[in-house]
């Protein structure tokens, strides 16, 4: 009596089974991998704004301090952004009819804040403090990198729960006086980790890891 199907179809029920495996497996991984890449983390993309702030030439030529823009930083949760009077404290003298900075003026003198589009934006879940970080000795570039070599600011951290927990495990390593904190090229002279350990101690660095400590 013939056979319903040719010898061959065994193989390839065996082949397609083998591949159904393969791309359930591959689909799996793939997603894992996908969550870990820049794209999804939306890292390295330099973000437009409505004026063409260059941090290059802000911290680097003319030496200005993170704070004096981001004046909130060291007691708020917020970094806090500028007012446009603090720009115009500058620029009603330097390039005070340049068209680049027509929205800056107009926004002076209608009091209409500026649009300024968010780089770093952590979930609605998450609670970070900016002053807490900054008074225990954790610099700016820790978590937003080489801004003073950026023309358009971009994020370079994950800022992913496993990258705040690795820092949390173990700040010590992170450490810096409270003097360098927004020193951009600050490297600890002679033993980091002895530094580290003693500016723990000294600030009150405790290893907070439990969930309500971001999660509230």
């Amino acid at each position: 009596m013939a056979t319903l199907f040719p010898r061959w179809s065994d193989t390839a029920f065996r082949l397609a089974l083998v591949g159904l495996v393969l791309l359930g497996v591959g689909g799996v991984v793939g997603l894992f991998l996908y969550v870990r890449t820049p794209d999804n983390l939306n890292r390295y993309f330099p973000v437009d704004q409505p004026v063409p702030f260059d941090h290059r030439h802000h911290v680097q030529d003319d030496g200005i301090d993170c704070r004096y823009c981001h004046d909130t930083v060291t007691h708020s949760a917020f970094a806090g952004i500028p007012s446009t009077a603090v720009c115009m404290g500058c620029h009603n003298q330097v390039w005070p009819r340049s068209p680049v900075l027509e929205p800056v003026r107009r926004s002076y003198f209608t009091g209409l804040p500026l649009p300024w589009n968010r780089v770093h934006d952590l979930p609605d879940f998450v609670y970070f403090n900016h002053a807490i970080h900054v008074n225990k000795g954790v610099g700016c570039v820790t978590c937003h990198g080489r801004v003073d070599e950026m023309a358009l600011v971009y994020q370079v951290a994950p800022l992913t729960m496993g990258w705040c927990l690795d820092c949390h495990r173990a700040p010590e390593a992170h450490l810096r006086p409270r003097t360098e904190i927004t020193s951009m090229t600050w490297q600890p002279s002679g033993d980091a980790k002895a530094l580290g350990r003693q500016l723990a101690e000294e600030y009150g660095v405790r290893h907070l890891t439990h969930c309500t400590a971001c999660h509230r």
